[in-house]
C-alpha cells in the first residue's frame, strides 16, 4: 500500500499539468488526475496489459480533461472568464511547474475549441510529435496537424514576443507600475500602458466588478486608479511569480483579494492585465 500511495504522489505531480493546461482550472485538474488514479490503482490493471504506464495515464488525463472541458463550455457564459492563476515561483524546484502555460498564453487558449486547445498544449507545451498526439487523442497525425495549424491561426496574431523581457526587468517595471498607482501618477501609467492595453477583471459568481473588459490606456488608467481608490488602498501588496509572469496579490491582513497578471511587451509596456477577484479561484495563489 505504501509503494501503491508513492506511485500515486509522483504521477499526480507528473499528469497535473496536462490537465491543468487544458482545463485552466486547479482544482478539476487535480480532480480529474486523482480520478484517473483512483481508478488505475483499484482497479488494479495488469501491468503487461500496459506497455507504458505513464503514457497511459497521460492519455487518460488528457482525454479526461478533453471531455470535462467540452461539458464545462456548454454552460459557459458570454462574460469573460480568467483561468485560475497558479504559483510558479517554486518552479525550480517543483520541476512539474515548469510545464505550466504561461498565463497570458492560458487565456488566449480560451479562443480555440478544446480539440485544437489539446492539440496545442501537447505540442507546444510538451513537444509531442504529431503522431504522439494522433494516439493520445485517437486521431490520426494528419489530423493533429489541421488541428495545430487552426489553434495558430486563430491566437498568432494576437501573441508578442516577451522573450526580451526577463522576469527581473519586469519586477523593475512593476514596481514603477505601483509606485505610479499609489501616487495616481496618471503621465507615468501612460509611460508604462501600452496605447492599445486590455484590461480584464473577473469576479466571478460572487464579487461584482466594476467593468468585465476595458480597453485603451486613458481607459485603463482611469478604471485602475478607480479600482485602487474604491478597494485597494488599504490592502497590502506582495509581488509574486504567477503562470512564469510577475503578478500583484492585494491582501486584506492574510486574505488574498485579488491578483493581477501582468503581459509586457518586448519594450517593456503593459499590455494587458488580468485582474482575478473571484475567490473560487484565489484559493491555491500563495499568499
Amino acid at each position: 500500500m505504501e509503494k501503491i500511495n508513492e506511485q500515486i504522489q509522483n504521477f499526480s505531480s507528473v499528469l497535473f499539468p496536462y490537465a491543468y493546461n487544458i482545463i485552466g482550472s486547479v482544482e478539476e485538474a487535480k480532480d480529474i488526475v486523482q480520478d484517473v488514479l483512483s481508478k488505475h490503482f483499484t482497479l488494479n490493471v495488469s501491468t503487461t496489459e500496459i506497455v507504458n504506464q505513464k503514457n497511459y495515464l497521460i492519455t487518460s488525463v488528457v482525454n479526461h480533461s478533453i471531455n470535462s472541458k467540452k461539458r464545462k463550455n456548454k454552460f459557459s457564459s458570454d462574460v469573460e472568464r480568467l483561468p485560475e492563476p497558479i504559483a510558479t515561483e517554486e518552479s525550480d524546484i517543483e520541476t512539474h511547474l515548469k510545464d505550466i502555460v504561461k498565463y497570458s498564453l492560458l487565456v488566449l487558449l480560451e479562443q480555440l475549441n478544446v480539440k485544437e486547445r489539446a492539440v496545442f498544449v501537447l505540442k507546444e507545451a510538451f513537444h509531442y510529435s504529431h503522431e504522439e498526439i494522433a494516439q493520445v487523442i485517437s486521431s490520426t497525425s494528419e489530423n493533429s496537424r489541421k488541428l495545430l495549424s487552426r489553434a495558430k491561426a486563430k491566437i498568432n496574431p494576437t501573441v508578442r514576443d516577451t522573450s526580451k523581457i526577463s522576469n527581473k526587468e519586469a519586477s523593475a517595471y512593476l514596481k514603477k507600475y505601483v509606485e505610479a498607482i499609489r501616487n495616481g501618477d496618471t503621465e507615468k501609467l501612460e509611460e508604462l500602458f501600452c496605447e492599445d492595453i486590455k484590461v480584464v477583471a473577473d469576479g466571478g459568481e460572487k464579487v461584482k466588478v466594476i467593468s468585465n473588459v476595458t480597453t485603451g490606456v486613458k481607459n485603463c488608467i482611469l478604471l485602475m486608479l478607480e479600482v485602487y481608490k474604491k478597494f485597494q488602498r488599504k490592502q497590502s501588496i506582495k509581488f509574486i511569480e504567477v503562470n512564469h509572469h510577475p503578478a500583484l496579490l492585494y491582501l486584506n491582513k492574510s486574505k488574498v483579494m485579488a491578483c493581477q497578471i501582468f503581459s509586457f511587451d518586448e519594450e517593456g509596456k503593459i499590455y494587458s492585465i488580468n485582474s482575478v477577484i473571484d475567490p473560487v479561484k484565489l484559493k491555491n495563489v500563495v499568499s
